[in-house]
């Protein structure tokens, strides 16, 4: 009769301790998460710092928005917007370090990073937009480009 209570007691106890542990790696998974971990920088509402790109100039922060582009290639960028914008900003990931998937577009982001400003020769503005960035071009042909550069990224779908 012990026997058959303590074989219970631990089916039970298996069953219990397996929802658990699948439901937390049901949610773990997701969100994707890439780059270092999402610290407590300041978040910045995008659209009120790209009028007063100055004042986040060398300053980590928070950005929160949609995926509105991801390089098809390797998703080395993505495109950062806000709900019902049509254009937003690159955001390209800290030293090469890692990507995200190609197929986040419409995921929702949440970015920890620095705004830098980025002036590209021809030839690179050429490459940019044949992979779909929305560069604005010089009178020369090189591009001025103000984007995020990521060093943690969490994506929820």
């Amino acid at each position: 009769m012990g026997y058959q209570r303590n074989f219970a007691t631990v089916f039970c106890l298996t069953v219990l301790v397996t929802a658990i542990v699948t439901t937390t790696v049901s949610h773990a998974q997701d969100v994707i998460k890439r780059g270092a971990e999402i610290g407590s920088s300041s978040i910045v509402n995008l659209e009120q710092a790209m009028q007063n790109l100055d004042r986040y100039t060398e300053q980590t922060v928070i950005l929160e928005g949609t995926i509105n582009k991801v390089c098809a290639v390797k998703g080395c960028w993505m495109e950062l917007v806000l709900d019902n914008a049509s254009r937003g900003i690159r955001v390209t990931f800290k030293d090469y370090a890692f990507f995200v998937p190609t197929d986040s577009t419409g995921y929702d982001a949440r970015l920890e990073g620095l705004f830098e400003q980025n002036i590209f020769s021809k030839p690179a503005a050429d490459h940019l937009i044949a992979e779909g960035v929305n560069l604005s071009r010089n009178a020369d042909g090189t591009a001025t480009e103000t984007s995020f550069v990521a060093q943690a990224v969490e994506l929820r779908k």
